[in-house]
């Protein structure tokens, strides 16, 4: 017997309010036990229910109904139900259906005649007063009829699969589509028919040689430069004064100040710590995706994976915290451990619960239960706090960092700066090149969160990843030496919000994205939008940094 589950119906564009199929008083099913969900489809609203479609394994069934509804219009409960599917429809909900955990795919032809095969298709659709349909209505031209809501109720399943060869009577279902496939290329047809992926090819083959040009060359200067200058003070001649040299080189004045303590340096180390912390997660995470453990095939599995890492990468935390805090002489070891443990993930976790409260209060599938969210709260008091407190101790049993000059005891007065020195135009323009090294990933990732559209080239991510990490790196240390040639030596929040701003300009293009791509009008899906990109963006603010 062939298995059909129901994921969930998904707002396409208009909203990121999730409601289960039923919520539209589709065709139910009491009998069977939904299957349990992992983690990661918790936290990405997958919840799966059981369909009341049924079918046997190769064998063909014509015009079989699934149930009949009848509404009046003149009763109260049925005039809402018909409301309810009316304003899906205009919101363009998609069923989201699988079959042996291959998304049922609705393909029609676009340009040049290609086929796109979306991973849902809509509940249904509507034609204005005025004729014009919209949204599914523009594929068939029978949908005409003026201030008309059509719903698709009458569903057409194919499915395609793969014989088995040396099995007595075994097959493998592979697609839902024209040709049959094999096994191991089964999701093919769906991820080679997403749009712009051709593009995207090119876009990120261009990226990358851009970026590593840009790279050679920050380190280039940096090498020549700093290479030249420390040649000449060699080469001095030991009649020149210290006086001439140190109006000659201004880098090197700042050799008794460089090292002097941060202003709030507390707060410096647990940005640090938390920093590194996610930088170790999202580089495990991508590396076994790109080994393919974290397939779509494998579904909550890439989130799963990053909290777990999460929560386990406590202790890396809480050293580097320790330690940074040390070597900035900070004594308060007490508060530097608990900052590092709940400051920003406490503040991730209160947005979170924020989203989920106006989950609950709209009625989606997505809000997480409350059982779910005691669940992550365990992990995060029971075994990520612990870990932390265990690196902490460690990072501060550890001797403290030597510097390898002894800090002046009057602080250096610091000249006035050019505009271009000064922190704030710095900071901005070392966020540039950072974010041109992702800004197509970046468009593609978004796709998939609020288009529903596939993500897959995890070899491409990865390699994006280390680019963006090396980027970060050499336009930091580029502006940080312009900074020290200045007499300024104010370094270490300067070096950590120079690449940390690549988070400002991911903000700018989420809104951008927002505006420009979506189409959300409600108050509720606008928050929920802005308050999980606020949350995105203090977790690249801190992976950057770091």
């Amino acid at each position: 017997m062939g298995w059909l589950g129901v994921a969930e119906t998904e707002l396409f564009v208009k909203s990121v309010s999730i409601l289960v199929f039923f919520r539209f008083d589709f065709c139910a099913i009491d009998s069977e036990k939904r299957p349990s969900e992992n983690l990661g489809q918790v936290l990405f609203g997958e919840r799966i229910e059981p369909s009341p479609y049924k079918f046997e394994f190769k064998k063909k069934v014509d015009c079989k109904p699934v149930c009949t509804k009848s509404y009046n219009t003149n009763k109260p409960e049925d005039k809402a139900h018909l409301d309810f599917l009316k304003k899906g429809m205009l919101l363009n909900y998609q069923h989201h259906w699988i079959v042996d955990n291959m998304p049922v795919t609705w393909c029609y032809d676009v340009e040049d005649g290609q086929k796109f095969c979306n991973p849902g298709f809509p509940i249904g659709c509507y034609v204005t007063e005025a004729g014009r349909p919209k949204d599914a209505c523009v594929v068939n031209s029978d949908f005409n009829d003026k201030d008309t809501f059509y719903v698709f109720n009458h569903v057409d399943i194919t499915i395609h699969y793969h014989v088995v060869e040396n099995e007595a009577a075994g097959a493998r279902l592979v697609a839902a589509k024209m040709e049959p496939k094999r096994w191991a290329s089964r999701w093919d047809y769906i991820l080679e028919s997403m749009p712009h992926t051709n593009i995207q090819w090119f876009s990120i083959m261009n990226s990358l040689v851009i970026v590593l040009f840009l790279s050679g060359m920050v380190a280039m200067i940096m090498l020549r430069t700093l290479h030249k200058d420390i040649a000449r003070y060699n080469q001095m001649d030991s009649v020149v004064s210290l006086e001439d040299a140190q109006e000659e080189f201004g880098w090197k004045l700042v050799h008794g100040d460089v090292f002097r303590p941060p202003r709030k340096g507390m707060l410096l180390s647990v940005f640090l710590g938390s920093g590194t912390q996610i930088f170790i997660m999202i580089f495990v995470t991508l590396f076994f995706a790109c080994l393919g453990f974290l397939s779509p095939a494998n579904r909550g599995a890439l989130m799963t994976c990053a909290v777990v890492l999460w929560v386990l990468l406590g202790t890396p935390a809480g050293y580097v915290a320790a330690r940074f805090y040390k070597s900035f002489g900070g004594e308060k070891w007490k508060t530097n451990v608990l900052l590092t443990c709940f400051l920003c993930p406490g503040v991730v976790f209160a947005d979170f619960f924020v989203m989920n409260l106006i989950l609950w209060g709209e009625g989606s599938s997505a809000a997480m239960p409350f059982g779910t969210l005691v669940a992550i709260l365990a992990l995060w008091f029971c075994i990520s706090v612990p870990l932390t407190f265990i690196g902490a101790y460690f990072g501060f049993k550890k001797t403290g960092i030597e510097h390898p000059v002894r800090t002046n005891q009057i602080p250096r007065q610091i000249p006035e700066q050019s505009f271009y020195t000064r922190s704030l135009p710095g900071i901005v323009m070392g966020g540039i090149l950072p974010f041109g090294c992702i800004f197509i990933q970046l468009f593609f990732i978004l796709n998939s969160i609020w288009s529903h559209q596939m993500y897959y080239m995890f070899g491409f991510l990865f390699l994006v990843f280390i680019i963006l990490v090396i980027t970060c790196s050499e336009a930091t240390i580029l502006l940080c030496y312009f900074h020290l040639c200045a007499e300024d030596y104010h370094w270490q929040w300067r070096s950590f919000l120079t690449s940390g701003f690549t988070a400002v300009y991911f903000l700018v293009y989420a809104i951008h994205y927002f505006f420009s791509k979506l189409q959300i009008t409600g108050l509720a899906s606008t928050i929920l939008y802005f308050g999980y990109t606020m949350i995105m963006a203090l977790i690249f603010f801190l992976f950057t940094g770091r």
